[in-house]
């Protein structure tokens, strides 16, 4: 049963965490499409940036300045507020591998999600944000910057929805299909594996988006009620999941390994590893058990 309130650290109010949020989403939309295009990218940044791991480029740079506006903007706009902040970006500097970062509340923030297809100009990228607390999301954020989405999940309080840049909003569409489900999948990563295990679920149709967070926001829209993640050592991490999850357990889907546990965030170990099934949530609880089902024949070592 979906919790009754939505709680936030002590000082933060609602409504001025939102207004902020929708700020840097936005700074963040011009900031990527200015790297996309070969623009020079607003708020100052240069349009190359050097990277110590990885020398210079539209996409460290973007990733970089995105990274650097949010980093900056929430620890402005929210001084003293009792939370920490993790980005794709600073988890090589910050993390511990075996150990949980000591927050109650944690900021995982992804500046750009999908960057094979900013790179290769499908514009299927995404920027997510998720407020997690006690391994779980309480908020996720995530921002569509070609299509000018900006979706908000508040799972507490059972409400997500989507915006525009002029602040109008529409509520989050689940389909409600039983049966004859459609599936988006990835563009870039599949193996025999999944491509085995889609054969066993059998959906009706499929359809190829980039970034999970393009994905997750296809079954809230409607257009898709099922999205699978199938992976070992190499997986997806934290900041992948945790906004679209929020924004989809918000909107009253769901999003679990296949065996039904939960996704936990600030573990230890940032990689979402195992059989993750994201769905519009009729057929949740049936999907996990035909997938768990199914693993156990076409690779029976594997850990959901």
């Amino acid at each position: 049963m979906m919790p009754s309130s939505f709680a936030l650290p002590d000082g933060i109010g609602r409504e001025p965490l939102l207004a902020e949020l929708r700020r840097l989403a936005w700074g963040a939309a011009d900031i990527l499409r200015a790297y996309a295009r070969g623009e020079m990218p607003p708020y100052g940044f240069p349009p190359a940036m050097s990277v110590d791991h990885g020398g210079e480029g539209p996409v460290s740079a973007a990733d970089l300045a995105v990274n650097r506006w949010l980093l900056d903007g929430l620890a402005a706009a929210f001084p003293a507020a009792g939370w920490t902040l993790l980005s794709e970006e600073t988890a090589a500097e910050v993390l511990v591998p075996g150990q949980p970062l000591d927050a109650e509340w944690l900021w995982i923030l992804d500046p750009l999600d999908g960057t094979k297809d900013f790179l290769q100009g499908t514009g299927e990228y995404a920027v997510h944000l998720a407020l997690v607390r006690g391994q779980r999301p309480v908020l996720g954020v995530v921002l569509l910057p070609e299509p000018e989405e900006l979706w908000f999940g508040l799972v507490g309080a059972g409400e997500a929805w989507r915006e525009n840049r002029a602040g109008e909003r529409t509520s989050a569409s689940l389909s409600g299909r039983g049966e004859e489900l459609v599936l988006v999948a990835s563009r870039n990563h599949r193996d025999d594996r999944l491509e085995q295990l889609l054969a066993e679920l059998r959906p009706a149709r499929s359809t190829a988006i980039g970034s999970v967070g393009g994905k997750v926001a296809t079954i809230l829209r409607g257009e898709a009620d099922l999205y699978i993640s199938l992976s070992g050592r190499s997986a997806p991490k934290d900041w992948d999941m945790a906004a679209p999850e929020a924004v989809l357990v918000a909107a009253g889907g769901a999003f679990s390994h296949a065996d039904g546990r939960p996704l936990l965030y600030n573990s230890g170990d940032v990689r979402q590893a195992g059989c993750l099934i994201a769905s519009h949530g009729p057929a949740h609880d049936q999907l996990c058990r035909r997938a768990a089902a199914a693993m156990a024949v076409i690779d029976p070592g594997f850990a959901l």
